[in-house]
């Protein structure tokens, strides 16, 4: 292994800027240097060299991938129009990757990002701070020991702020998919729908996204999932009715339910109430830390980079160690699936089976 990693930052200022934090992050990791960034924005530019601790600075990123040959790339950018080509430039040069999250705007974007990492071995992580969280695990455990029971249902919505619908599901509810997916196995099937002013979604209503998401409709959707697991899932949201809190995944057994929300150290809470209520038992909402149910928090909050330093250490361990990362490729690219199985099962009007044949943009083809 090098004395050190040699890490290439991508953004993009204007256009999705640095992410959250995945530019800065890397000054924390003693074994990292961070050796080259570019962005296409001149301003921008000069405020990353000058924030990143001066590496050399360059409009293009191509060109700096050429000339600086780092062992790891950073793609900053939230604008999905651009993650594609610069995944699939760091794999054809042999360099690892660490990305701001949703993966990419279609299944085929996401077909050729796998087969590009697949063919040079890269190992490619994805910033959903919340997968890394030590939470999880005793989330995990709760649910093995049986403390709500059999698991029935999990239950997730958006922010559903003036993003509520399509954009909702894409910049947010890429976060409660991938939750979905870790608790409840592989989904296989999905059944859905999608409004536009209370009527359902036709051409008509198509037009470019924000954020570079690509043609998207719907400012209220519903969606069902079959997982795995032989649970059943459900996600909703609807423009401009949602609080902060309501943001998140539900898991509800027959004999309670555990909330998550998202971030690095989230706030849980389990209810031990088979009722799901409790104004009809004594029972109440007991919080959760890393350290259990109803225990005190021992670890600090870790600030906005905490969830980004153990999701970039485990991929400098994968690295060293030739495995996936814990949030790797096929796990955004599962991501992406659940979030265009809405789009694709409202375009059929049925179920439709999981992996989907369909590959494109369910909503061009309408």
């Amino acid at each position: 292994m090098p004395n050190k990693y040699r890490v290439a930052v991508i953004g993009h200022t204007g256009r999705g800027n640095y992410g959250h934090g995945v530019d800065t992050v890397w000054l924390a990791l003693p074994q990292c240097e961070i050796v080259g960034v570019a962005d296409a924005d001149e301003q921008g530019l000069a405020a990353a060299v000058t924030r990143l601790g001066s590496p050399r600075g360059y409009a293009d990123y191509r060109t700096m991938l050429d000339e600086i040959k780092p062992d790891i790339v950073a793609i900053g950018p939230r604008w999905l129009d651009q993650h594609r080509d610069m995944v699939v430039a760091a794999a054809e040069r042999g360099m690892h990757v660490y990305m701001e999250k949703p993966m990419c705007r279609t299944l085929e974007e996401a077909d050729e990002m796998v087969a590009a990492c697949e063919t040079r071995g890269i190992k490619l992580a994805i910033a959903h701070q919340t997968r890394y969280s030590p939470k999880l695990h005793v989330i995990s455990d709760m649910i093995y020991d049986g403390r709500i029971g059999k698991v029935l249902e999990l239950r997730g919505r958006g922010k559903e702020d003036r993003r509520g619908g399509g954009e909702d599901l894409w910049v947010l509810g890429s976060h409660i998919m991938n939750l979905m997916h870790y608790f409840g196995g592989e989904p296989n099937w999905c059944m859905a729908s999608a409004l536009q002013g209370g009527k359902a979604v036709t051409r008509e209503h198509v037009a470019e996204g924000a954020e570079g998401i690509g043609p998207l409709a719907g400012d209220s959707l519903t969606a069902m999932y079959g997982m795995d697991d032989g649970v059943t899932a459900y996600f909703a949201s609807s423009r401009n009715v949602g609080v902060k809190s309501r943001f998140g995944l539900q898991i509800l057994g027959s004999e309670g339910i555990i909330e998550i929300l998202t971030g690095y150290l989230p706030a849980v809470s389990y209810l031990p109430d088979p009722t799901w209520s409790p104004g009809r038992s004594n029972a109440k909402w007991i919080p959760v830390s890393s350290a259990g149910a109803g225990q005190p928090e021992p670890l600090p909050d870790g600030g906005l980079n905490a969830g980004n330093l153990l999701a970039c250490s485990d991929l400098l361990a994968s690295i060293e160690e030739d495995r996936l990362p814990e949030c790797n490729i096929y796990e955004g690219r599962t991501t992406i699936e659940m979030i265009a199985s809405v789009f694709e099962s409202h375009r059929c009007g049925a179920r439709v089976a999981m992996p989907l044949e369909n590959r494109k943009n369910p909503l061009t083809l309408l």
